[in-house]
């Protein structure tokens, strides 16, 4: 089975992810990514390899972050320790100080016993497939072992907090002065650095999910649980909710009146945003085949092309980087503008959300009606055989679907990466309509792929 998934490494901490694949993983790395010119000049300069790790606050990622600087250490590679920080932050981080590559320990949204490894190149940007493999591959070969002054040194990032924060700051296009945020931390990596980010921008801050204590990381708090938020907002009168995930990575929001704004929500209002702005380039916007209806149109409407990708953040990056475009996302809150990041950030997403309203003076209810959101029903169907979803029989019902409602929903069948069950998705003018339809397919799919 591969050892990478879609976003690294990831498992149950001192389960299949233990201190010693920790360590060999980052000597593994260390090989790989110590090849290249840059990397070849740097030693022809008497200089060590430099990498940046940073984790979030679950348990696990002590002794596992310990292990990934041990390795790295080991095999030459001064490590810069930036303890508890986002994982956009480690992205920057790896750009701002041109060190050679980084390594994220987190497992974001996942429960506290999972945790994560996430490697990114120089640059601040993740792997592409290949160069994973070759990791992996690396795993079991030569590893490098210096001795005596050639070994790596720890320290501390001393700095990585502070230049993070600045980064942002300086992003903005406007500030946040007269509003009143709810900031749902997940109890994890953006608990410390999310509050202070958004008061140094100018807004009132009341706080929620911010007491990590390395087990309570996504327990029932943070982007996956917004209706906490709500509550809090609607309790406090504050204009908005904003949620993050575990690394930060995400951002969700709540309006004024608790009501729940998704990524293609946020994705529709920045982009309206940047195109005023002159910034969008090419008028494009990125997005997954998951996003909804409501969002295309909402993007026609406006001279707006929407270019689709697979789902997956890697997808939506590398669309991105082939395209030079400057936004593009997830459903789920991944909201990626490469103008300031490589990676979805959720305090930089939340940051940009927050200056247009106050550049309008609008609240986060009337930007988001930009977009009309479509009634969406997702059913997993599980026992089936996900390896045959171009089936016949499945195609002709899919099609019926689709005729029946013309250019007022859509649907979409896609079978899971890792798991045997096919997704089923449809979008209807009324969830009457996407629920019968919905269910309708996936008893097709019951029928003609079951195991």
């Amino acid at each position: 089975m591969a050892l990478f998934g879609t976003d690294g490494v990831r498992g149950l901490a001192n389960g299949p992810l233990t201190a010693d694949l920790a360590l060999s993983l980052a000597q593994a790395t260390a090989v790989v990514l110590g090849q290249g010119r840059s990397a070849e000049a740097r030693r022809a300069a008497g200089k060590r390899l430099t990498a940046v790790v940073a984790r979030d606050p679950r348990i696990s990622g002590e002794f596992l972050s310990a292990a990934v600087a041990a390795g790295l250490a080991s095999s030459g590679v001064d490590v810069l320790d930036a303890g508890v920080l986002p994982t956009p932050a480690a992205a920057f981080l790896i750009a701002d100080i041109d060190a050679d590559f980084g390594v994220m320990v987190s497992a974001s949204h996942n429960p506290a016993p999972d945790n994560g490894i996430k490697i990114f190149a120089r640059g601040g940007v993740k792997l592409p497939d290949a160069v994973e493999q070759r990791i992996e591959y690396a795993i079991a070969g030569q590893k490098l072992q210096p001795t005596g002054a050639d070994v790596g040194r720890i320290r501390r990032f001393a700095d990585a907090e502070d230049r993070y924060v600045l980064h942002l700051l300086q992003s903005l296009p406007h500030r946040l002065d007269g509003l009143h945020v709810v900031l749902d931390c997940a109890h994890g990596a953006a608990a410390g650095v999310s509050p202070e980010t958004f008061r140094d921008a100018g807004a009132q801050v009341t706080v929620i999910g911010a007491d990590p204590d390395g087990l309570n990381i996504n327990d029932g708090v943070g982007s996956t649980h917004l209706d906490h938020l709500a509550e809090h907002v609607l309790r406090t009168g504050a204009d908005l909710g904003i949620a993050h995930d575990g690394d930060a990575d995400r951002c969700l929001a709540v309006t004024a009146s608790g009501e729940k704004i998704d990524g293609d929500q946020i994705m529709a209002i920045l982009a309206a945003a940047m195109q005023d702005r002159g910034v969008l380039r090419d008028d494009t916007l990125v997005a997954t085949v998951m996003s909804n209806l409501g969002l295309h149109r909402a993007m026609t409407a406006r001279g707006i092309r929407v270019v689709q990708t697979g789902v997956g953040d890697r997808y939506v990056l590398e669309a991105m980087d082939a395209g030079k475009y400057t936004l593009g996302g997830e459903q789920s809150g991944h909201v990626i503008m490469s103008e300031f990041a490589t990676t979805g950030d959720g305090l930089l997403t939340g940051l940009h959300l927050m200056a247009e309203m106050a550049r309008q003076g609008k609240s986060l209810a009337e930007l988001a009606s930009v977009m009309t959101v479509f009634p969406q029903v997702l059913l997993n169907v599980d026992g089936v055989d996900r390896t045959r979803v171009a089936d016949a029989g499945v195609a002709e019902a899919v099609a019926e679907a689709e005729a029946e409602l013309g250019d007022s929903g859509r649907v979409l069948l896609r079978a899971s990466g890792t798991e045997p069950l096919v997704r089923v998705m449809v979008e209807a003018e009324n969830v009457e309509d996407a629920q019968r339809i919905a269910e309708r397919l996936a008893d097709v799919v019951r029928i003609r792929l079951g195991l």
